[in-house]
């Protein structure tokens, strides 16, 4: 009785002339036109209808592999399920070969890919439907031509007769003209050298006949348990016996060979000490087809941070069918490129934005503003590889190098101006026996 009678649109005890949509602050109903509302209803039906198709499709799919399955086992005695899948090889992820006879750079982009591939699915499946009525008349259009065709077919195949002399002459001129680009071709890239006549050491000898008196006759493979010292998480890998053969036979070599022998480097690291000096990065996780940049980025980034004062860290990096060395020094912000290539090489884009982005991250880490951009010094005065195949022997060469000197004046060492001989056979026999005799500890 107090506040008086009700009035209609306003809020009792406020005052006059307010609303409660002004006093309460409410957001004013959005109008949906009945257009969108019919579109909306329609997909949803549509999105439910095409759920139960699939639903059906499966369950059609499943009986009738049941009754496949059921009269295959009537008429094949203790017939087995598993016999009709696929027998697959296993497949190891840091097994990669990886030559220079390309030596191309592959960058990946693989959120864009799907980006991509997804616009082209729903394109396709919304013009399947108008499709398949165009494509009907269309083979009605076709048998009514056919007769036409085979008519005229006959009357071509005559005149190719006819004109067949005459093409082969102009095919023979064509193949002469052909090799001779290939023989210049040839003649201007790198000569492949023969190892045919290199002599193998003796654990490599012995870790071949045991491939071809174990391995390859049992299928067995030979699983590696690396430590978490290594490359700063457990992991395990396994060598196949064609990682041994190619390896024995001076072949190109994959991600598992160079972590293989990374693995071995760590031991001689622990005898002398120097485990806190130099540090590895895994090749198989952030080399090229490895995973996006980003996460190849920080696993980068995550061995950074357990850096201790001048410890440098050792990074294969396999672009594309190349192999190279980076090397890592966190607290300088320096990253030092080697390649077994000749001329004046480049650093790969991709791997400088992985190991940029992962001083960026290290950085904020230590709470350390950082520089603009980290330092990149190229190191010209590496041994050369005399062909396409020898850049993982040279690169594993390169590391063990580096930590037979305590004193890690590498940057001195491979710091001069111009190209340096290639390594003699002996010291990439050297690194082959290290691998073999680490590969023969594991034999059984």
């Amino acid at each position: 009785m107090a506040l008086g009678p009700e009035h209609p649109g306003r809020v009792r005890g406020v005052g006059a002339g307010i609303s409660p949509r002004q006093f309460f602050n409410l957001p004013r109903p959005q109008r949906v036109k009945f257009a969108d509302q019919l579109k909306e209803s329609v997909r949803i039906v549509l999105q439910e209808e095409t759920k139960k198709m699939e639903a059906r499709t499966k369950q059609l799919v499943e009986a009738e592999r049941e009754h496949l399955l059921s009269q295959l086992s009537h008429l094949i005695p203790n017939f087995d399920p598993s016999m009709l899948k696929p027998k697959t090889s296993p497949m190891n992820p840091m097994s990669d070969k990886a030559s220079c006879s390309g030596a191309d750079v592959r960058s990946l982009h693989l959120e864009d890919d799907t980006a991509i591939n997804g616009e082209q699915q729903e394109q396709t499946k919304s013009g399947a439907l108008d499709n398949q009525d165009e494509e009907k008349r269309e083979e009605n259009k076709d048998e009514q031509k056919m007769g036409e065709t085979i008519d005229e077919g006959k009357k071509e195949e005559e005149k190719e007769n006819k004109d067949e002399g005459k093409e082969e002459d102009t095919n023979v001129e064509e193949k002469k003209e052909e090799k001779q680009d290939e023989e210049k071709h040839d003649e201007e890239g790198d000569e492949v050298l023969d190892y045919s006549n290199v002599e193998v050491p003796s654990s490599l000898q012995s870790l071949c006949g045991y491939v071809e008196t174990t391995l390859k006759p049992q299928g067995k493979i030979m699983t590696f348990n690396i430590e978490k010292e290594v490359f700063g998480a457990d992991r395990s890998t396994f060598v196949l016996h064609e990682d041994i053969t190619q390896f024995a036979g001076m072949e190109e070599i994959g991600a598992t060979v160079v972590a293989v022998y990374m693995r071995c480097l760590y031991d001689l690291l622990r005898e002398a000490n120097m485990c806190s000096m130099v540090g590895f990065i895994d090749p198989a996780q952030v080399s090229a087809n490895a995973g996006s940049l980003t996460d190849r980025s920080r696993i980068v980034a995550s061995r950074l941070q357990k850096t201790d004062g001048e410890q440098i860290f050792m990074m294969p990096y396999n672009p594309g069918r190349h192999w190279v060395l980076l090397i890592v020094r966190a607290k300088r912000e320096t990253v030092y490129f080697l390649d077994p290539l000749p001329g004046n090489r480049v650093v790969d884009e991709e791997g400088k934005n992985i190991v940029n982005s992962a001083l960026k991250i290290y950085n904020s880490h230590i709470g350390r503003p950082g520089r603009k951009a980290p330092i990149w010094k190229t190191l010209p005065g590496t041994p050369k590889q005399p062909s396409s195949v020898e850049c993982g022997y040279y690169v594993m060469r390169f590391m063990r190098d580096i930590i037979m000197d305590p004193s890690l004046e590498f940057e001195k060492k491979f710091a001069k101006g111009k190209d340096q001989a290639p390594y003699p056979q002996a010291a990439i026999d050297e690194v082959r026996k290290e691998w073999a005799e680490f590969v023969c500890l594991q034999m059984d």
